[in-house]
């Protein structure tokens, strides 16, 4: 009896090890993850959200503040949540995460940064006591649903598909470093010689040059302001036409009258002229 009594005790602290264990890891966690996939539903809501990497001693130090505001989520009525820079590039594209850990705070759609005081019983005061409203939000330019940082974000996301693929070409395939680079300066290259063709086709199309622009008629109506002018002349050619004109019967008529005196003149003078050989 002494021997078993000596094994129950071994075997119940066991047992409570085992039960007490998972728990402790199971217990579920109140942080929502995101990604580039949800980030949209930040856009509606009270949002805290933090920026972290594994690797990062001052991440993993905030950890168990963030998960114990974490449970406080749901008294203040707003979410808590984190994102995976390492996983998630795309979103640290698009908030341009430039410090480990960063916090930022959105309330339908407004983002502010998070500069204060790391810890659960501030951030509990951030959020009941509306501090945020003294923080100034991040413009509508920088914001991550605009147009400039969606391109941010995909330069992210092509940086790292680079990396990957130059890591697959060295290690994987075997290829040197210096032969993945003029694979890349090719694409590069190529990818820049149809972009410019596609942006000269779209110009053309919007404005489209003058070979191709229906030729003119030749003959175009005056406009009324210019026909007065063209007018004045004409009546001015056609008054001095009939002024020529009338000059020309003058001279006519002048020479019809001069006629019949040069003929008797020329009898006149043609006597004399006989008198005188006489």
């Amino acid at each position: 009896m002494a021997h078993l009594g000596r094994l129950l005790v071994p075997l119940a602290a066991l047992v409570l090890l085992l039960w007490a264990v998972p728990g402790a890891h199971g217990r579920r966690s109140n942080v929502r993850i995101l990604t580039d996939e949800n980030w949209t539903s930040l856009l509606e809501g009270e949002w805290m959200i933090e920026f972290y990497a594994p690797w990062c001693p001052a991440c993993q130090n905030l950890q168990p503040e963030w998960e114990s505001f974490a449970e406080w989520g749901e008294d203040l009525e707003v979410k808590v949540a984190k994102v995976d820079v390492t996983e998630q590039t795309g979103l640290s594209g698009r908030f341009i995460i430039t410090a480990l850990p960063s916090i930022y705070h959105c309330k339908d759609g407004e983002f502010r940064r998070y500069l204060g005081p790391r810890t659960k019983k501030d951030f509990i005061n951030f959020i009941s006591e509306k501090e945020w409203k003294n923080v100034e939000p991040v413009s509508s330019w920088f914001g991550p649903s605009s147009v400039l940082m969606t391109t941010m974000s995909a330069l992210f996301q092509l940086s790292v598909y680079i990396r990957t693929s130059h890591s697959y070409f060295v290690h994987d395939l075997g290829i040197p470093a210096w032969g993945s680079y003029l694979v890349f300066a090719f694409a590069t290259v190529l990818s820049g010689l149809m972009l410019g063709l596609f942006m000269i086709f779209v110009a053309d199309c919007f404005c489209p040059s003058k070979r191709r622009k229906p030729q003119q008629q030749a003959t175009k109506k005056p406009s009324p302001e210019l026909s007065q002018p063209l007018n004045k002349v004409e009546e001015d050619q056609e008054a001095d036409e009939e002024e020529v004109s009338e000059e020309e019967t003058e001279n006519k008529e002048g020479a019809d009258k001069d006629s019949p005196q040069s003929g008797i003149r020329q009898r006149s003078v043609g006597p004399s002229l006989a008198a005188d050989k006489s």
